[in-house]
């Protein structure tokens, strides 16, 4: 059973926090960037904008590193008694950290009901537990192909027509793939269970329960999934043997040493400005289905804080995904705007029509499912990325690396259960 927090931060007369921060309130923020890129610069500005607008609260902004980094880092400091009020993470984090009752949720922290109801349903199905909004959309992402049109049309293929499905892909990829490139890179280093949970989804599967208790590796289906994957290098030919570097990817992408490559929507505007030829984006292609996991961190208030600075932290995060901001952070990052307004302020209705591409994390949401999480989500994924690499590079068979994860993962959830 889930440890709460405390069931409410009210004041004397029964409200909800929303008392103005009050004068020297100081935060400290931790916050990730997994794509690469000067993105620390736009967190930077966001935040100095916010302590122009609220001189009484200082902010200091930690960027450290990937989500495993922060997550790191953010819960040490925690345990060596450094202040640190709130932090962005995995979406997928909610349950280990509710579990260590390190956090508390939205509700018990502000009765404006109308804000938490505002961003996408499908960016607030990992923070949602129990009926409590544990975490709020920040940088979110869904998976989306990119692809080389200057290739497509060298290979005789129409530009403005990605894959659609399994079999197109493995088709255009051998039309696509010469002795200079290949035709498809999918990652599999840094988040290789993010890209197999969307190949499971397109086979018709899911990796896990919606209760965190439950894993589904060694599903015939999840096998056959796994086997596909591997099958594209080592029987079709249109990707590298082994695996695919996630750190690098984006670079052997714009590089033209891959014709197309799965990755996150967190790269758009990396692509776009760094690109020198032309290029694509669409959703990713189906085989029983559509579909891509959602992606990317959410907000988190720490339960070991002051009301005071949970107050000024609400308004900090507030602030930070409001409409105008998540359009500010979407322009600049290629993530998604966390709520339908963002795309209806003037600045995201101008960038998208005159770049579509940006809408198209946007619109995979309709097909877009929780991101694979679970209680002792760490353990339980490393396992699943051990199996992927192990059945890619040939160590293992895709059945024998799944049944093992699998088994690992059911001794962890006991406990749970």
């Amino acid at each position: 059973m889930l440890r709460h927090a405390p069931a409410a931060l009210m004041l004397a007369a029964g409200t909800a926090l929303v008392n103005p921060a009050q004068a020297q309130t100081e935060l400290t923020m931790y916050y990730p960037i997994a794509v690469g890129g000067p993105l620390t610069q736009v967190v930077d500005g966001i935040v100095a904008e916010f302590e122009e607008a609220n001189p009484d609260i200082k902010v200091n902004a930690i960027y450290a590193g990937n989500y495993d980094d922060t997550r790191i880092k953010a819960l040490s400091a925690l345990n060596s008694g450094e202040p640190a009020q709130l932090a962005v993470m995995f979406s997928i984090d909610a349950y280990d950290l509710i579990e260590q009752d390190l956090i508390v949720p939205f509700d018990d922290v502000t009765d404006d009901a109308a804000w938490l109801d505002s961003f996408y349903p499908a960016l607030m199905a990992n923070g949602q537990i129990e009926g409590k909004t544990w975490g709020v959309p920040f940088q979110r992402s869904t998976i989306v192909a990119y692809y080389n049109k200057d290739m497509f049309r060298a290979a005789g293929l129409d530009p403005e027509k990605a894959p659609t499905t399994w079999d197109e892909m493995v088709e255009m990829g051998k039309a696509l793939t010469t002795d200079d490139h290949y035709g498809l890179m999918i990652p599999s280093t840094g988040y290789p269970y993010w890209m197999f949970q969307a190949l499971a989804i397109q086979n018709g599967k899911e990796l896990m329960s919606n209760d965190g208790l439950t894993t589904y590796f060694d599903d015939p289906a999840v096998v056959e999934t796994l086997e596909f994957w591997k099958s594209l290098s080592v029987e079709h030919g249109i990707m590298p043997e082994g695996t695919v570097e996630w750190g690098t990817l984006r670079q052997a992408f714009l590089e033209g040493k891959t014709a197309m490559m799965w990755h996150s929507t967190g790269n758009l505007t990396a692509v776009k400005n760094n690109a020198s030829f032309d290029f694509g984006v669409a959703m990713l292609p189906a085989n029983e289905r559509l579909g891509s996991p959602t992606g990317g961190g959410n907000f988190y208030l720490f339960k070991d804080s002051t009301d005071e600075e949970k107050a000024a932290a609400l308004k900090l995060i507030q602030f930070m995904t409001s409409p105008e901001k998540a359009a500010e952070w979407s322009i600049a990052t290629g993530y998604m705007g966390v709520s339908p307004a963002a795309y209806e302020t003037d600045a995201l209705k101008a960038y998208t029509a005159e770049f579509p591409p940006a809408l198209v994390a946007r619109d995979q949401l309709e097909h877009a499912v929780a991101e694979f999480s679970t209680f002792e989500t760490a353990r339980v994924r490393e396992g699943l990325n051990n199996a992927i690499q192990a059945a890619l590079t040939g160590t293992k068979s895709p059945a024998e690396a799944l049944a093992e994860a699998q088994a690992a993962a059911e001794r962890l959830l006991s406990a749970y259960r």
